[in-house]
């Protein structure tokens, strides 16, 4: 009865249009203000402190005070896993009804973050060109990243070397919403995120889970895991095509 009150609470709070936008927004990976969130889910300021504070407190989001500012995030892994399942079953629909969509959700089934790894068609053409090429493993069970795979991803420029001192999944397959394959998540997958930022490869578009490949992001993806994006551009497109040539 306990555990079943407990699920409840947490679906009433996840259910609630404001917050589930705040927790949407936040699940791109950074920290954001009260004021940037309430922004986004359109409600006041002080409407926002309230429902910020009931997720604070059941602990599916952290604060953080920097000076005069709170910065809110997603509270772990775990919440985030279960946010990105929730949006996988949303987005099942039996039978499918045509729904217009805009650049905006063009851009976010091309490439977004998934709390801290990447998602989209570019997450799961990473997580293909992995498994093509024999670095990683990826079942319904789990994942696994094999030794060359290993010294991919170290040359790459991902560090692995807190394996051993990590509490969090290594490498886990995370079925993406849009696709409805497997994309990577996990310590592999938030360090090939971070790098592919690092390298200036990818960059966050502002107030969406958006990120936007560019030049020497297209360049590189190539060279490092066979990606082909078939469209000429400012170098901040979306791309309207993706294949690997692995």
């Amino acid at each position: 009865m306990v555990a079943a009150a407990n699920m409840v609470e947490v679906a009433a709070l996840v259910g609630d249009t404001a917050r589930a936008t705040i927790l949407a927004a936040l699940m791109g990976g950074q920290a954001l203000t009260g004021s940037e969130l309430a922004f986004l889910a359109r409600i006041s300021r002080p409407t926002a402190s309230e429902h910020l504070a009931k997720l604070v407190d059941a602990r599916l989001i952290a604060v953080t005070k920097k000076r005069r500012f709170c910065y809110y995030r997603i509270a772990s892994p775990l919440v985030a896993g279960m946010l990105e399942s929730i949006k996988a079953v949303a987005a099942i629909e039996a039978p499918p009804r045509y729904q217009p969509r805009s650049a905006r959700d063009d851009a976010l089934r091309f490439a977004r973050t998934c709390y801290d790894h990447l998602a989209g068609r570019l997450g799961v053409a990473i997580a293909d060109a992995l498994v093509a090429n024999g670095y990683a493993v990826l079942t319904e069970e789990g994942g696994e990243v094999t030794d060359a795979g290993a010294r991919f991803l170290i040359g790459f420029g991902a560090d692995l070397a807190s394996k051993s001192q990590s509490r969090r999944i290594f490498c886990r397959p995370c079925l993406d919403w849009s696709e409805r394959r497997y994309h990577l998540a996990g310590l592999v997958g938030a360090e090939i995120c971070r790098r592919c930022l690092e390298l200036g490869w990818l960059v966050r578009e502002r107030d969406s889970r958006a990120v936007l490949v560019t030049a020497a992001g297209r360049t590189g993806l190539c060279d490092a895991f066979g990606l082909a994006f078939d469209q000429a551009g400012d170098g901040h497109s979306t791309g309207t095509a993706l294949s690997t040539t692995a």
